[in-house]
C-alpha cells in the first residue's frame, strides 16, 4: 500500500497549488482572531482537523465499496482505468470542462445549501464554528478531491480508504495555513499562475495508479498478483492470531 499512500501525499502536496487558487478565497475570509496568535493557531488547527476528518469519512465509505471490487478481482483494473482518466483529464482540459458543465440540478441545490450553511458560520469566531466550517468545507465540490476519492476506492479497504483521504487532506494543509497567515503574499495573479501547474500533478498521480494497475511486480509501486496473494495470506494469518489472542483473553479461567 506504500505506493497508494505516496500517491495520496503527492496529490495533496502538489494539489496545494490548486488549493491556493480554488480554496484560497475561503481561507482568506476565515474570521480568525488576528489579535492573538495562539487563538489563531487553535482556530486553524480545528478548521483543518475537521476538514481532514471529513475527507476521512468519505474515504471510509469509498474504501468499503472498493473492498467489494477487490473481492471481485477488479481492483487492479479500476486502478488502471482511473489512472488513465486522470492523465487524460490533465492533458486534455476540454474533457474535464465538458463533464463539469453537466452538473445535475439536485447536486447544484445540495452544494448551494452547503455553502449557505458554511456562510452562516463565517459570522462566528467560536472554536466550534471553526470546526463545523472545516467539516463542511471538506464536502464542497472539488476536482482534486474527486481524484483523491478515486484513490480511496482503489485501496479496497474501509480503513485504508479513510487513511488515504486523510493523508491527502494533510498534504493540502500547509498552503492553506500559509495563505491565512500571509494573505498579502498570495495575490489573485499568483494563484492563477500556480493553477497552471495542477495538470502536471494530476498526471503524475495518474501515472502512479496506472503503474499499480499493470501488475509489474515492482515492490510498493506496482505489485503483481503473486505479491497481492502473499499479502492477503499474511493478512488472514494476522487476523487468525488476533482472534486466538482474543479468545484466550475472554476464555473463562479454570481452577
Amino acid at each position: 500500500m506504500t505506493a497508494i499512500y505516496l500517491s495520496a501525499l503527492l496529490l495533496g502536496l502538489m494539489g496545494e497549488i490548486h488549493c491556493v487558487g480554488m480554496c484560497g478565497p475561503i481561507a482568506l475570509i476565515l474570521p480568525v482572531d488576528r489579535k492573538s496568535k495562539l487563538k489563531t493557531a487553535i482556530q486553524l488547527t480545528l478548521y483543518h482537523l475537521a476538514r481532514i476528518l471529513a475527507y476521512g469519512t468519505m474515504g471510509l465509505v469509498l474504501g468499503f465499496f472498493g473492498r467489494g471490487l477487490q473481492l471481485a478481482g477488479l481492483q487492479q483494473k479500476i486502478s488502471l482505468v482511473f489512472g488513465l482518466i486522470m492523465i487524460v483529464t490533465a492533458l486534455f482540459p476540454a474533457v474535464n470542462r465538458t463533464f463539469s458543465a453537466r452538473t445535475p440540478a439536485f447536486w447544484a441545490r445540495a452544494v448551494g445549501r452547503l455553502k449557505a450553511a458554511m456562510q452562516s458560520y463565517l459570522q462566528r469566531r467560536s472554536y466550534s464554528a471553526f470546526f463545523v466550517m472545516g467539516f463542511l468545507n471538506g464536502y464542497l465540490p472539488c476536482g482534486l478531491v474527486y481524484l483523491a476519492m478515486v484513490g480511496a476506492l482503489a485501496t479496497g479497504s474501509a480503513w485504508q480508504g479513510a487513511v488515504y483521504m486523510m493523508i491527502f487532506g494533510l498534504g493540502t494543509t500547509p498552503a492553506l495555513v500559509l495563505i491565512t497567515w500571509l494573505q498579502r503574499m498570495f495575490s489573485t495573479g499568483l494563484r492563477n499562475r500556480l493553477n497552471r501547474l495542477i495538470p502536471y500533478a494530476v498526471a503524475l498521480v495518474g501515472l502512479l495508479f496506472v503503474l499499480r494497475g499493470l501488475n509489474l511486480n515492482i515492490m510498493f509501486l506496482s505489485p503483481g498478483k503473486k505479491m497481492l496473494q502473499v499479502n492477503e495470506q499474511k493478512e488472514k494469518m494476522y487476523h487468525k492470531k488476533i482472534k486466538k489472542i482474543q479468545s484466550k483473553i475472554h476464555a473463562p479461567e479454570t481452577e
